[in-house]
């Protein structure tokens, strides 16, 4: 696993969140991206505004072998060096929050972007059906063929974006994508435990991360604010998840 940007060293300055208790001044952001994806993108996304607050940023590029795993160490890594934001695309943003609620005093905050499932139950979950069909073809016709076909259906930057992350994650990306068809997402009762802020942004005309699964973790996370945006506007600037969620931590 790799991982962009140094973490820093910082105090735990607290200050009251809007339910009068204390919570942490993040120092660091750690940026985790969805499935098949990577630290690049998740950097296009949250390090904008991060540098626009003066916080270190990570990004974490997760082990295709191991990816939740290698994401959760790569958060207890750096909330050894001080309060952080956890800002998490899809997959990532379902890491985020159960660590957050784990980590209650080390998470001034979370991005939950584009998050694409409820519950463990995952039978219709549309973004682990296409990460278990496109890891079965991948085993059956290669990357160069799979990669063909995900660039002529998608467009051009999420084209670009997959290209180079499979090809990074390559020949290691099947195991990725089956590990995140069959994860088990956060249900209404881990979500309720969650004490930290959490920002969710949704793109109300995404299939695949659908607006009703973000509105339903705005209504079961005790701290939430739903904001929503287009793949049009994710797609000329991914800045826009950052920008977007942080101003609800400022």
């Amino acid at each position: 696993m790799s991982a962009t940007g140094p973490a820093t060293l910082g105090p735990v300055i607290e200050y009251p969140d809007r339910a009068g208790r204390t919570r942490p001044v993040a120092t660091q952001v750690v940026a985790l991206p969805g499935t098949g994806s990577d630290a690049h993108f998740a950097g296009r996304a949250f390090g904008p505004a991060a540098a626009a607050r003066g916080l270190t940023l990570r990004a974490v590029d997760p082990d295709p072998r191991a990816v939740v795993a290698s994401c959760r160490a790569a958060l207890d890594d750096a909330a050894r060096h001080g309060p952080l934001v956890v800002a998490g695309i899809s997959l990532g943003a379902a890491i985020a929050v159960e660590w957050a609620a784990s980590h209650p005093d080390s998470v001034a905050g979370v991005v939950a972007a584009l998050p694409a499932w409820t519950g463990p139950d995952t039978a219709d979950c549309p973004a682990a059906l296409s990460a278990a069909v496109t890891a079965e073809q991948l085993r059956a016709d290669g990357l160069e063929a799979v990669e063909a076909r995900m660039r002529a259906s998608s467009p051009a930057w999420l084209a670009d974006a997959l290209t180079r992350s499979w090809r990074s994650q390559w020949p290691h990306l099947p195991d990725a994508l089956e590990e995140a068809a069959g994860y088990k997402w956060p249900g209404t009762d881990l979500l309720a435990a969650v004490a930290t802020p959490v920002a969710v942004v949704t793109a109300v005309d995404d299939p695949v991360h659908p607006f009703d699964v973000a509105r339903e973790w705005a209504a079961a996370l005790p701290h939430a604010r739903l904001h929503r945006i287009t793949l049009d506007e994710l797609g000329a600037d991914p800045a826009i998840l950052g920008h977007t969620g942080f101003p609800d931590f400022d």
